[in-house]
């Protein structure tokens, strides 16, 4: 009787620690991969300007007119 505890123990023991060691390497390449995602740098926006009137008498005012300094 008690041969068979043992085993049962012993079973369950070994698949319990095969469990969590697969779980473990999974998050363990899960986290390389985002590493080398993060690695890759982001091209920057173009910083876009703004020419605006200064103020004057009159009520009304056009638009903001967009300036760009490289060609596309």
């Amino acid at each position: 009787m008690y041969i068979g505890a043992l085993y049962l123990f012993l079973t369950f023991a070994a698949c319990f620690i095969l469990v969590h060691m697969v779980k473990l390497a999974y998050i363990g390449i899960k986290s390389l991969k985002k590493k080398e995602e993060i690695k890759k740098p982001e091209p920057k926006p173009e910083p876009v300007y703004y020419i605006v009137e200064k103020k004057r008498t009159k009520k009304s005012y056009s638009k903001p007119k967009e300036i760009k300094f490289k060609d596309d």
